[in-house]
């Protein structure tokens, strides 16, 4: 699907969709919990459906009710279960443990660039404590055999979900284990989120130095409400920044999202002359807040000099190589934008020109391009625009009624 995109400020109201992030979680907490759970505000996109289905196959119960789903438990855990993680990292991720821990024999699929990314932390630790995989360097893959408790050492500089998975499973395994880390965890407010959505279900996880103890605990069914996503809002927040007029509503104020810094970025880098908004340039460390990046890296584009991002290795194994795309599809519309192995560096402009460029099947830089039409001189064609499907279905129309002219 192409969408072309008449450049126009935004205006109007918006309550910003649910968060991917704590959904994946709170999901899981009540499908590992004892009872029933229900989880409101959810929104159906295609990385939630995956989560879904993986729990039903692990021996969940669950039922979607308008944006609630009813869920009870595993009480009986499926001796084999097909999980098909679609594009997922965070379904892939988070469950592979899991699956071991419930001693669930379990084949992983994916599609995408999901195949590619690396598992190597757990082919490492798993297979130490009771864990066998037939993995071959791609999906699909199986994971045999049952978790134990122990002491697990993981990188930090790969991906935090790795520790998110590991907490989850560990909370099923007999006993009292810890998870050392070897460097310091990037994306760390992600784990944050995976241990407050935890301890809303009883979880028993106590922080070190270096790591977190874990005490393995029966989870007791919850009731809990998806707060806002401050990821999805950050489309918006960038939109403000260049001249348009949106209220954002739905967010928790107190949320642990790293994301919620997007509010903080945006204020400190607008300044005001009269009538007119310029942005200032800035330097960031985003090692914690790498789904900012593509619309960060907007933002930059039209900063009065320029500015850099860094510590973002790790975005060139996403659903794209989400440096090298955000710079090729900028640049293509005539801005300055350098991709470097571990950073970007982004020299403001005072437009674009219109163009076609590629979403590159990736929702943030589709997202994230929808955004920098706004301050293009001509229409934008964004190609493979249907990708916005995986975390905010409905983007594209809610654009429209802010005023946006996509079509």
């Amino acid at each position: 699907m192409d969408v072309t995109i008449t450049p126009a400020a935004l205006s109007g109201k918006v309550t910003v969709p649910p968060s991917k992030s704590v959904a994946h979680r709170l999901i899981i907490c009540a499908a590992l919990a004892k009872g029933k759970s229900v989880i409101s505000n959810i929104s159906r996109s295609k990385d939630i459906e995956a989560t879904v289905n993986a729990m039903i196959s692990l021996g969940a119960k669950i039922e979607l009710v308008g944006d609630s789903a009813i869920i009870y438990g595993v009480e009986d855990p499926a001796e084999s279960a097909y999980i098909d993680c679609c594009e997922s990292g965070s379904t892939l991720r988070f469950l592979i443990p899991v699956a071991a821990a419930l001693g669930v024999s379990a084949e992983f699929y994916g599609k995408g660039k999901l195949p590619e990314r690396p598992i190597t932390p757990y082919l490492r630790e798993l297979t130490k404590n009771g864990v066998t995989f037939d993995y071959h360097g791609t999906m699909p893959f199986s994971v045999r055999g049952r978790l134990q408790s122990a002491e697990y050492e993981l990188e930090g500089d790969i991906s935090s979900q790795f520790v998110t998975g590991l907490i989850f499973a560990l909370t099923l395994t007999a006993g009292q284990s810890r998870i050392k880390m070897l460097s310091p965890l990037q994306s760390k407010p992600y784990v944050d989120i995976t241990i407050d959505c935890l301890k809303r279900f009883g979880a028993d996880i106590k922080e070190l130095d270096f790591g977190w103890e874990i005490k393995g605990t029966q989870l007791q069914a919850s009731d809990q409400i998806i707060e806002g996503d401050y990821s999805q809002a950050a489309f918006f927040y960038v939109a403000n920044a260049l001249g348009s007029d949106i209220e954002i509503n739905g967010l928790n104020l107190s949320s642990v999202q790293g994301d919620r810094k997007i509010a903080e970025i945006c204020s400190a880098c607008v300044v005001r002359k009269g009538k007119e908004k310029k942005i200032k340039p800035f330097s960031l460390d985003c090692s914690d807040i790498p789904d900012l990046v593509p619309v960060l890296t907007v933002l930059a584009s039209f900063a009065d000099g320029k500015s850099e991002i860094r510590n973002v290795a790790r975005l060139r194994i996403k659903e794209s190589d989400r440096l090298s795309a955000i710079a090729e599809c900028i640049n293509s519309l005539g801005g300055k934008v350098k991709a470097y192995d571990d950073s970007l560096v982004i020299e403001g402009v005072k437009s674009l020109s219109g163009g076609k460029v590629d979403s590159f099947n990736d929702h943030r830089i589709a997202m994230s391009m929808a955004i920098a039409a706004i301050k293009c001189t001509d229409e934008l064609v964004i190609t493979g625009a249907e990708c916005v499907r995986k975390s905010y279905p409905d983007f594209f129309e809610v654009y429209n009624k802010l005023n946006g002219r996509a079509v």
